[in-house]
């Protein structure tokens, strides 16, 4: 392996499905509600357009409400994306760290160009990594594989030289197709197990 390459949300920081189920508790909405309606029109609904930078904040924000109108919801989107900065989680940070030590690294990220981009809570851990690519910027968004051939171009690496680790099986999973090793986040301490068997240094 010549790379590992890390999600942001979910990954190195709390899922922000966290925040997703805090505020449905908080506002009378079942569990999962707002996961529906992004999962609804998955390429085309108001967070892939928002995360693409193919709208602003304010043509988000009532897209999206009206979205979860359609859905039987009633949101705040201003409020939900305000809720989204999670914690970062230290060992993951840590495993970073040594990772590059010894390899290439690289942030593959979808997020938003605003206020409330998810990077922006901790600019300082974005240093750690060789390549930042986020879907902001180069106009695509995981799970499109453009995204993941565009980070190893960056790294100057075959697919198959690389680890991924994200907290969603829909964005393994092309990654996966192309070769790359994948491991799911769903318990960090699990992930980071995985990860210390795939590769030949200590992530202590």
């Amino acid at each position: 392996m010549r790379a590992v390459l890390w999600d942001y949300g979910g990954v190195l920081t709390t899922s922000p499905f966290e925040a997703f189920l805090a505020y449905e508790k908080a506002n009378g909405l079942e569990p999962g509600f707002i996961r529906r309606v992004n999962a609804t029109n998955p390429d085309t609904n108001a967070w892939a357009r928002f995360e693409r930078s193919q709208v602003g904040v304010a043509e988000f924000a009532e897209l999206f409400e009206t979205e979860a109108r359609a859905a039987g919801g009633e949101v705040d989107a201003a409020a939900i994306l305000a809720a989204l900065r999670g914690a970062l989680r230290p060992a993951m940070v840590r495993a970073v760290e040594r990772c590059r030590q010894h390899v290439k690294t690289a942030l593959l990220t979808n997020n938003f160009t605003s206020a409330a981009r998810e990077a922006d809570a901790h600019e300082s851990v974005l240093e750690l990594f060789d390549v930042v690519v986020e879907s902001s910027k180069v106009g695509y968004r995981k799970p499109d594989p453009h995204f993941y051939r565009h980070a190893c171009q960056l790294l100057g690496i075959d697919p198959s030289e690389a680890i991924f680790l994200d907290d969603l099986g829909i964005n393994l999973k092309p990654a996966r197709a192309m070769g790359m090793r994948t491991i799911k986040v769903s318990d960090p301490a699990t992930a980071l197990a995985e990860l210390q068997e795939m590769v030949d240094f200590s992530l202590d």
